[in-house]
């Protein structure tokens, strides 16, 4: 027992520590607001988006290409997310509130803290079908996040054409894009792209956790609400809880399994801040959200782990 104990806090520590020198960071004044933007912009745009090139690119499509794994991740994401938009319309009637609590619920930050995770619990080997099925569920996150902060607000008027184009420009899925012909051909890249290409992508999950630590306000902690604790509970404990013992009983196992516990269990992403704020959206609801789920997923993936190796499942 006390070494799957010491198993998993080397698995989760190393990643809410470099969150935890974000937030002292910015208490301390070393970093600022204006550097959590800028760097939270970098990583959106450059560095995250060749990381994942690279990963999909060095890929052998035949070897990782699970089709049932992702089946299932992308259909429980998409039931959960009509059954918690059920569950709301009996007792969320503001549309603003409603929109946010939605999007907090379902969508989760698996291209930062989830890949990150997956690294450190079972090396490059599985980070490589954990980036591919960041490939899939990147679209689903992005157009199941447009519809419920558009449809509540607007009853039921989506424009169509500005969604599209947002999924379809969206840098981490050009980066899946250009990057699936070169693992389906099995094109090289010359050395010298490479190693250029990973000193961005060695930026990308360390700046981005400090960003993440950096845009962490706890005071708001006292100020949340029942909606922003409600949310959250369903994110971090409800859906990995429920959807992680599904897939025990479809027969997943090892990184397989650790890979979709992980998809489940991740806080909710930044993104759903920004893109509440820019949709108008309660934006407040939605940064307490991420502020909840990002402090108490440190205990709720760490309890997740240490039962999943202390059962032989991982």
């Amino acid at each position: 027992m006390f070494d799957n104990i010491v198993f998993t806090a080397n698995i989760v520590a190393p990643v809410f520590l470099i969150i935890a020198v974000g937030y002292f960071a910015k208490k301390r004044k070393i970093i600022n607001e204006v550097f959590v933007d800028v760097t939270s912009r970098f990583v959106f745009r450059i560095s995250l988006p060749v990381f994942i090139f690279l990963e999909i690119s060095a890929l052998d499509l035949s070897q990782v290409f699970e089709v049932g794994q992702i089946v299932f991740i992308t259909s429980a994401t998409f039931i959960t997310y009509l059954l918690i938009w059920i569950g709301t319309i009996p007792y969320i009637k503001n549309a603003e509130d409603k929109s946010s609590f939605i999007q907090g619920a379902f969508r989760g930050n698996y291209a930062i803290v989830g890949l990150a995770l997956i690294s450190n619990l079972f090396g490059d080997d599985a980070l490589g079908k954990a980036t591919l099925i960041l490939a899939f569920l990147l679209p689903v996150y992005n157009v199941l996040a447009v519809i419920v902060l558009t449809v509540p607000k607007h009853q039921g008027k989506i424009n169509f054409k500005t969604m599209l184009m947002e999924i379809l420009f969206n840098p981490l899925i050009l980066a899946v894009v250009f990057a699936l012909p070169f693992s389906f051909f099995k094109i090289r890249l010359p050395e010298m792209f490479i190693s250029t290409g990973n000193y961005f992508a060695d930026l990308a999950l360390p700046l981005a956790l400090v960003g993440i630590g950096g845009s962490l306000n706890i005071e708001n902690l006292k100020r949340a609400s029942i909606l922003a604790f409600s949310s959250s509970i369903i994110k971090i404990v409800v859906l990995p809880l429920i959807l992680t013992f599904i897939a025990i009983l479809l027969g997943y196992r090892n990184d397989d399994l650790g890979i979709m516990f992980i998809v489940f269990a991740c806080p909710t992403a930044i993104a759903s801040f920004v893109m509440a704020d820019v949709m108008g959206a309660n934006s407040k609801l939605a940064g307490n959200i991420i502020m909840i789920t990002t402090l108490g997923s440190v205990f709720t993936i760490a309890i997740g782990i240490l039962l999943l190796k202390s059962f032989g499942l991982i």
